[in-house]
């Protein structure tokens, strides 16, 4: 088995210098580190992390709170997983997911075990409770998301704003006057107070007003099923829509195929734009659905490097605002003309041949 004795006759070091390096307790010399992880690599020497957490007093986790029974994971959701736990390597950090409850008991419970130096928080309510049981615990933290009261709290989230702003732009200058979101249902218990969804909502009803665009508005749960009922209810209630923003990335799926199950074509009858998706859920529908992409790699990297910051003792990463970016499919054309049930093919073209996003 190789020792710390024999990387440091290796490096040409003594002992107690591989300790400091490998426990992070004294600073070493960058030629020096060089020397010793070199001496390592050839070694094949593997640090001990819990000698390196009991000398150090930490253990070079964190963790990312993720209320996984109130949240469904997504292939949106798998990206900021990923690449926060690239950031951490990258810091010679490991990252853990911790599928807690957003009450904040859970966490409270791990948080007195010692077991991470720090929490990325995912999933932000308004006014979420795990943030008080970290400012208590005294445990180093960022949000991928925001709270009402920011004072202190480092932050990063998706821009909804410009995000929702964008959207309705693209459909507004295909001709698009009849607009309805579908958006998340705040009726729910786990989810009145959910960032996210209050905040696409809020922005939602402020630019379509900008816009002098009626203002229609739909509860829908995060499912499939939900958005092909969704889309049902929006054709009895709304028929006069010609396109259609929904706000999760599954209840897009099944709007989607609500549509197409009720024989309306798409984009041929009605516009579909996903609000915030990944292209391999695109890809899921036959058009290929049009989104507004998830900012989940960047935010997953921010939010990390938020965190560490603070556990390095660095500059403190201000708060950033990031939008999802416009990605043209196959689910957004222009609108059918005034008085016809079905959409005029653009340029002589069959309905289902009609013009597409540009």
């Amino acid at each position: 088995m190789v020792t710390m004795r024999d990387v440091a006759q290796r490096a040409g070091v003594s002992i107690a210098t591989v300790s400091f390096l490998l426990n992070d307790t004294k600073p070493v010399t960058a030629a020096t580190r060089a020397r010793i992880e070199q001496a390592m690599a050839e070694l094949g020497y593997r640090r001990n992390v819990v000698a390196r957490a009991l000398a150090s007093r930490r253990t070079h986790i964190v963790a990312m709170a993720y209320p996984a029974l109130e949240h469904r994971f997504g292939m949106s959701t798998s990206e900021f997983f990923t690449s926060a736990a690239e950031a951490a390597r990258k810091e010679d950090y490991h990252l853990v997911l911790w599928p807690v409850g957003n009450d904040g008991v859970e966490l409270r419970e791990l948080l007195g075990q010692g077991l991470v130096d720090g929490v990325v928080l995912m999933e932000v309510q308004l006014d979420d409770p795990r943030v008080d049981v970290l400012r208590q615990s005294g445990t180093p933290f960022a949000l991928i998301g925001r709270t009402t009261e920011l004072a202190g709290l480092s932050h990063v989230d998706i821009d909804f704003d410009t995000t929702v702003e964008n959207a309705v732009k693209h459909l507004y200058d295909h001709g698009h006057r009849q607009l309805a979101l579908i958006s998340g249902d705040l009726d729910d218990p786990r989810f009145h107070d959910y960032g996210p969804w209050v905040r696409t909502e809020e922005a939602y009803r402020r630019v379509a007003a900008s816009y002098g665009l009626p203002v229609v508005v739909l509860p829908c749960s995060d499912t499939t099923q939900a958005g092909k009922a969704a889309a049902e209810q929006l054709l009895a209630e709304h028929p006069e829509t010609t396109a259609i923003l929904v706000l999760n990335e599954y209840a897009a799926l099944g709007v989607v195929s609500g549509l197409k199950r009720a024989g309306h074509d798409v984009p041929g009858d009605l516009s579909v734009l996903s609000l915030l998706m990944v292209p391999e859920t695109a890809a899921m529908t036959e058009p290929e659905l049009t989104m507004m992409r998830t900012p989940g790699p960047e935010l997953g990297q921010l939010g990390t490097e938020a965190l560490l910051r603070q556990l390095e003792g660095d500059a403190p990463l201000p708060p950033q605002l990031v939008p999802a970016k416009l990605v043209p499919g196959a689910t957004v054309g222009p609108p059918r003309s005034p008085g016809s049930t079905k959409r005029r093919p653009a340029g002589g073209a069959s309905r289902r041949g009609g013009r597409k996003d540009r």
